[in-house]
């Protein structure tokens, strides 16, 4: 993989066909290993070590919005950050 490869896919899914997507990138950290493929274009991640975790939510109206950001350096060294978020169903 190239140091600059992207790979973006937006498309409107039902809430079962979300949790599939969600259960495959959580089996992907447990593994080490994620690839994403969609016509034709593809990537493969190696997660691990301390990874960065964001979680922003928007509410507007009727709208709403949940963003979740994972990110991490191949083979990083840092320390974790402090703090804690609690995410209930």
């Amino acid at each position: 993989m190239s140091e600059d490869d992207k790979f973006e896919f937006e498309s409107v899914q039902d809430s079962r066909t979300i949790q599939k997507y969600l259960q495959a990138l959580q089996d992907g950290f447990a593994e080490g290993r994620i690839v994403l493929n969609s016509e034709g274009s593809e990537i493969c991640l190696h997660p691990g070590g301390y990874m960065k975790f964001e979680v922003s939510v928007k509410k507007k109206g009727s709208e709403n919005k949940l963003g979740i950001k994972v990110s991490w350096k191949d083979k990083s060294d840092e320390s974790p950050a402090t703090g804690t978020i609690s995410i209930t169903s």
